[in-house]
């Protein structure tokens, strides 16, 4: 069976890419290239699937705000 997950990348002050899986609340990993990322991150999803049932969340998008500090 295949299923999909919505993964949410952002780049750390060092420069690496780190991965988390929503759906999966434990499911993080890091990589200094995209490519090494995914390759982790599917690796992790399948570790993380072994231990915890993912959560319905229904993704819905990303939006920027701007605050004035």
């Amino acid at each position: 069976m295949t299923r999909e997950f919505n993964v949410v990348i952002e780049k750390d002050e060092d420069g690496y890419f780190v991965a988390s899986v929503p759906a999966l609340r434990v499911c993080h990993t890091q990589a200094k290239s995209l490519d090494a990322l995914m390759r982790r991150v599917r690796e992790a999803i399948q570790l993380c699937l072994d231990v915890e049932e993912p959560v319905s969340n229904e993704f819905v998008g990303v939006q920027r705000v701007a605050v004035s500090t």
